[in-house]
């Protein structure tokens, strides 16, 4: 007698309980790839940078130390860097280079 008390209540439970309706959002987020053709080179102690007109340089020694920051304004930039021999990364946007000086 329970079980069938408890088939008829499922039974009902099913039947008027509303079903839930879920809708997929269309809405997309669009990530913009920004495509940089950022040259980055290196002759003797002068450093020369051309596509990255408006972004920012950064030097960084190999402990990670900070050594230059500077907005680069035109197109085709070169800078005479006074730093010891040795290897440092530079940082241009999201460009990132290793750089010997000799």
């Amino acid at each position: 007698m329970t079980h069938k008390i408890l088939s008829i209540t499922f039974a009902f439970a099913l039947l008027i309980g509303s079903p839930i309706t879920m809708q997929a959002s269309e809405g997309f987020e669009a990530i913009e790839n920004e495509f940089q053709n950022v040259s980055i080179s290196v002759s003797e102690s002068v450093l020369h940078i051309s596509g990255a007109n408006g972004q920012v340089l950064q030097i960084y020694n190999v402990a990670g130390v900070c050594l230059m920051r500077v907005k680069i304004d035109s197109q085709d930039k070169r800078y005479e860097l006074n730093y010891p021999k040795g290897c440092y990364i530079i940082k241009v946007g999201k460009t990132v280079r290793k750089i010997s000086i000799r």
